[in-house]
């Protein structure tokens, strides 16, 4: 069995995001999230995608 695919990390801009899954009706609904300061890293409770804050990206792997 292959493994499973590991989550998208998305580097932004912005200290809050939007996330609905991205597949259009086969998504989930559209939630915000808050990318705490201290961290700069954010994860979608549905589907795990990753946002990282460009402030930290070089640090975050």
């Amino acid at each position: 069995m292959p493994a499973p695919a590991a989550p998208e990390t998305e580097i932004v801009r912005t200290w809050k995001v939007s996330c609905d899954g991205g597949e259009g009706a086969l998504g989930h609904p559209r939630v915000w999230l808050a990318i705490p300061e201290d961290t700069g890293v954010v994860e979608c409770g549905y589907c795990d995608k990753r946002y990282v804050h460009e402030s930290v990206a070089d640090k975050v792997k």
